[in-house]
């Protein structure tokens, strides 16, 4: 989110109604992980042309008390949607998330989201099935991300909660306030070096990327952490020089950093990483051997197999011959004793 943004959090819902039957409103964080915004983003880049916007279920989890919300999943919603009405398939939207909560029984529904930035009356429609009772995230608030799909810029996320308003049951039931609630992309090591590939690809004409192996990847990861190493240093230089202001914040984090390192000489360093050098060339030479030996395993049994198909006529025909010559003699033999009998 932008610095500029601000935030308005309600306490309570705006219009009159039971307090057992509110959901509640209070201030939340959301998390989303990487995956869920690549099944967005394919879900978008497949939509009709006659279609604005598509929208989807966010399954997650959710703390004990409500307020953080970890977006972890989502799957598509079938929709179609006019400027006079919205359809939604709930019935598809109801046996999907049985199913996924059979295969996953950690995650929840947590929300839904839409690839448009607009909110409107049909959005306050489907932010109310989400947020119901019973098939809903009720008595929690149902997060709403809007995720911008514009082609040529850049990629907007929002999210938000709801709170209902309306004098009657009737306008209450089309009517919401959306409430805007801070995000968070977050992701880890291991999602680090796949996110960091994808988007080596954006540089290219054919948008493709090669595949690094062991090596490749260590000395990448050596040269970002020297460059790292610059430029906290030219920070510090700087700060020392009264060129850039100080931050207490980042001086505390620094000093956190440096003293969870561990304290060994460079030679005892140095040993370390020629020894895990030698492992991982030893993996990659055993890796190769093993592909080479399966491929000569698969090249001999194939040629095997066409000696032994071509070879098969030759053995049947010397059969047959030996077989005639056998006859041949056998009659042969007969005309000979009836010769001596006569």
């Amino acid at each position: 989110m932008a610095d500029d943004d601000s935030f308005l959090h309600l306490a309570r819902p705006l219009n009159p109604a039971t307090i057992a039957s509110q959901p509640s409103t209070a201030p939340l964080t959301v998390t989303i992980q990487p995956q869920a915004l690549f099944s967005i983003l394919d879900h978008a880049s497949r939509k009709p042309q006659d279609q604005d916007r598509v929208i989807g279920t966010l399954l997650g989890v959710r703390s004990e008390d409500g307020t953080e919300v970890e977006v972890r999943n989502c799957y598509a919603v079938p929709h179609t949607e006019t400027t006079e009405q919205v359809e939604v398939d709930m019935d598809y939207q109801k046996h999907m998330l049985q199913l996924h909560l059979r295969a996953n029984p950690k995650e929840i529904l947590v929300g839904w989201y839409a690839t448009s930035s607009e909110l409107n009356t049909f959005s306050a429609l489907i932010q109310n099935f989400y947020s119901q009772q019973g098939d809903g995230t009720w008595p929690h608030p149902a997060v709403h991300l809007t995720l911008s799909t514009v082609p040529g810029k850049d990629i907007e996320s929002r999210t938000y909660i709801s709170a209902p308003i309306g004098v009657t049951p009737e306008r209450a039931a089309d009517s919401c306030l959306f409430i805007p609630v801070p995000h968070e992309i977050k992701y880890g090591e291991a999602e680090k070096s796949g996110l960091e590939m994808i988007a080596g690809a954006k540089d290219r004409e054919d948008r493709s990327q090669m595949l690094q192996v062991d090596v490749e990847s260590l000395e990448r990861a050596i040269e970002q952490v020297l460059e790292l190493l610059n430029r906290v240093s030219n920070y510090v230089n700087e700060v020392l020089d009264e060129e850039a202001e100080p931050s207490s914040a980042l001086g505390q984090f620094l000093m956190n950093t440096l003293s969870l390192a561990p304290k060994v000489e460079p030679a005892d360093v140095e040993r370390d990483f020629n020894n895990h050098v030698q492992d991982v060339l030893l993996v990659s030479y055993l890796a190769n051997t093993i592909r080479t030996q399966i491929d000569l395993s698969n090249r001999l049994a194939t040629a095997a197999l066409t000696m032994g198909g071509e070879g098969a006529p030759s053995t049947a025909g010397t059969g047959d011959g030996q077989k005639s010559n056998q006859n041949q003699r056998r009659t042969a033999g007969r005309g000979q004793n009836r010769s001596g009998d006569q």
